[in-house]
């Protein structure tokens, strides 16, 4: 396993930006923990919304007190190869784990788990995060430990969401985005409700008007005076770039002088078919010019993805299936009207015609790019309203209070009554 660097985050930076109400909590709550040790483990240090999150909550609970790390494993390709099978899975494809899958799956994990006993690593509490790492605990021997499921395991496959509980037994307590994303047949008493949250200070979201981001995306080919409309995800076949495209077809016939921008990072370690997804988009693309594709890590930084959600007219994330969509509350966050899949995370944040717009199809999705270009009142609103509730549910310093309460419930040998409240007091909103 590798150990993660990360940056220097003090809670008090947050002063101004989030309730200070929340802040006080996460300070008093902090106090029991004081010297606490925590270790987050998930499967790749670059790349993907978890280790964006990390990037930010390893810093921010030592900002407060606790001695938290960040580790990676080191695994192979064949292993990447059978973390993206297993994610299919869990999201409801009906493709399964061979024998030969299962073994490298759990040869993996046992490997991780011996370098971390020759490296002498231990903790007081073990955060795991997603299913490729789950059967960590199991190799430690146990250890006091928490799993955290990113993604929307609502429908998943039955053969190998039976392989994977055999493993969550080995956990305290099981996090999760939404109550429904684990086995209906999982102890409830285990789970605590918990969505992810963005960083509202990382270079990414730094302020930047309209008018700047425009010029920025002038500079990538985008039409600085005409309307545009993107989505900002991985290449990935559960985010329906396809669906975009066509939905953006139809918009066209009605605003013909509409842009569109794909863009997708590809930096994900163990993203090993962003590749063939990306070429399939190309394909359907057809070198229509007014369709932008951006995946080149040296050309779409920080910056760029700031511009793109900053500087677009509307945003959509048209997800088939999503376990939460960073993307979706880092453009309400900026304001910026989004359209988004009517699925998983997706619905968490958006309150249908009040935040946002939730869409069904290919039809409505194109209708409601129509609709808000059409009405800049409504979308002016509905940008507003984003931004806001963003400020109150998902920014960071909301994620680090829940972590600290699960990790007290774990000290204290109370997870399940704790636990039990935040599941029904759904605990990302911030009373």
């Amino acid at each position: 396993m590798i150990r993660v660097p990360t940056q220097e985050i003090q809670l008090a930076q947050y002063s101004g930006v989030v309730p200070e109400s929340l802040i006080s909590g996460i300070t008093s709550a902090a106090e029991k923990l004081q010297g606490m040790r925590v270790v987050h483990v998930n499967a790749t240090p670059v790349g993907g919304g978890v280790a964006e999150i990390l990037q930010s909550l390893v810093p921010l609970m030592r900002s407060v007190g606790i001695e938290a790390e960040w580790y990676a494993i080191e695994p192979d390709e064949s292993f990447f190869r059978v973390g993206k099978i297993l994610h299919h899975c869990l999201q409801g494809d009906g493709e399964s784990l061979c024998h030969d899958d299962i073994d490298i799956y759990l040869r993996h994990n046992q490997k991780a788990a011996d370098a971390a006993t020759v490296m002498g690593l231990t903790a007081d509490l073990w955060l795991i995060h997603d299913a490729q790492v789950l059967p960590l605990l199991h190799y430690l021997n146990s250890p006091p430990g928490v799993w955290v499921c990113h993604v929307d395991a609502t429908r998943p496959n039955k053969s190998v969401m039976g392989l994977l509980r055999s493993y969550m037994s080995d956990y305290k307590i099981v996090m999760a985005s939404m109550p429904e994303y684990l086995p209906e047949d999982n102890n409830a008493d285990r789970v605590f409700v918990s969505p992810p949250a963005i960083d509202p200070l990382i270079p990414k979201h730094k302020p930047l008007s309209f008018d700047q981001a425009r010029e920025v995306l002038a500079g990538l080919g985008i039409d600085p005076g005409r309307p545009l409309v993107t989505q900002v995800s991985r290449f990935d076949r559960w985010k329906d770039p396809w669906g975009v495209i066509h939905a953006f077809r139809l918009a066209r016939k009605e605003v013909p002088t509409l842009q569109l921008a794909l863009v997708g990072a590809m930096t994900a370690d163990d993203d090993y078919e962003a590749l063939e997804v990306l070429t399939s988009v190309q394909q359907y693309a057809r070198n229509d010019p007014e369709i932008h594709l951006f995946s080149d890590p040296i050309v779409i930084g920080d910056l760029e993805v700031n511009a793109f959600q900053s500087g677009s007219d509307i945003i959509v994330q048209k997800s088939i299936r999503e376990g939460f969509g960073l993307t979706v509350a880092e453009a309400m966050w900026k304001g910026v009207p989004v359209i988004g899949g009517n699925c998983g995370g997706i619905r968490l944040q958006i309150h249908d015609g009040e935040n946002g717009l939730l869409v069904n199809d290919i039809a409505s999705c194109a209708r409601a790019i129509v609709d808000l270009l059409n009405d800049r009142a409504l979308a002016k609103s509905i940008g507003e309203a984003g931004r806001e509730s963003v400020r109150r549910s998902f920014l960071m310093p909301r994620l680090l209070r829940d972590y600290l309460h699960v990790a007290t419930s774990v000290l204290n040998g109370n997870g399940s009554s704790v636990c039990s409240r935040y599941q029904a007091a759904a605990s990302f909103i911030d009373n």
